[in-house]
């Protein structure tokens, strides 16, 4: 695993902090990851994205996104709770891997262009924003090659049900090979298959 474990010391929240009321993050003082794909399923509001956004910048992720040499800003929007989280990580590279927000591709496709300019496409024949919405995605989530821990924002929101299908055999795929997937997720078909 990249990670095996995140723990929070509440005492680096504030008291009235927004965080202290959600209670799927306001009760969790440890989380062990012992699989290597790990869904976070819950109504909208209930802290998924949250604390998977906390995790991701914990590691050391950019916090719109990308791999651990993004690093740029549209607008910082995230909360303390990554201040607080405590990362234990297993023994691979910890320097492989991806933070992927449905809601900021956008932002992450263009900085994605900058980064490879001079290497020549590397998202099909099309630049990300000449593609759909959901073919760069999935192309996008395609180019994942190497193993790594891939944080996953609702990856399907942007995905057709086939589409869908497609990304979850990459997952598996890439979870047989090594990789570690912490996925927030809405889809049926992801809860109902892992």
């Amino acid at each position: 695993m990249y990670i095996d474990y995140i723990s929070i010391d509440w005492n680096k929240i504030q008291e009235e902090s927004y965080l202290t009321r959600i209670p799927a993050i306001s009760l969790l003082q440890k989380l062990q990851f012992c699989k290597p794909v790990t869904f976070f399923v819950g109504e909208n509001g209930s802290g998924k994205s949250t604390l998977l956004e906390a995790i991701a910048i914990a590691y050391g992720f950019n916090p719109e996104g990308g791999s651990l040499n993004y690093r740029f800003s549209t607008h910082d929007d995230y909360s303390d709770l990554c201040d607080a989280i405590t990362i234990g990580k297993g023994v691979h590279d910890k320097n492989r891997g991806f933070f992927l927000r449905a809601e900021s591709f956008y932002n992450v496709s263009t900085q994605a262009i900058e980064y490879e300019k001079g290497w020549g496409p590397m998202y099909g024949e099309k630049t990300l924003h000449e593609q759909s919405h959901g073919e760069s995605f999935l192309n996008f989530i395609k180019t994942f090659t190497r193993t790594g821990i891939f944080l996953m924002d609702e990856p399907e929101a942007a995905l057709s049900p086939n589409r869908q299908l497609s990304l979850f055999s990459r997952i598996v795929e890439m979870a047989r090979e090594g990789s570690q997937y912490i996925i927030v997720t809405h889809c049926p078909y992801f809860v109902g298959n892992s």
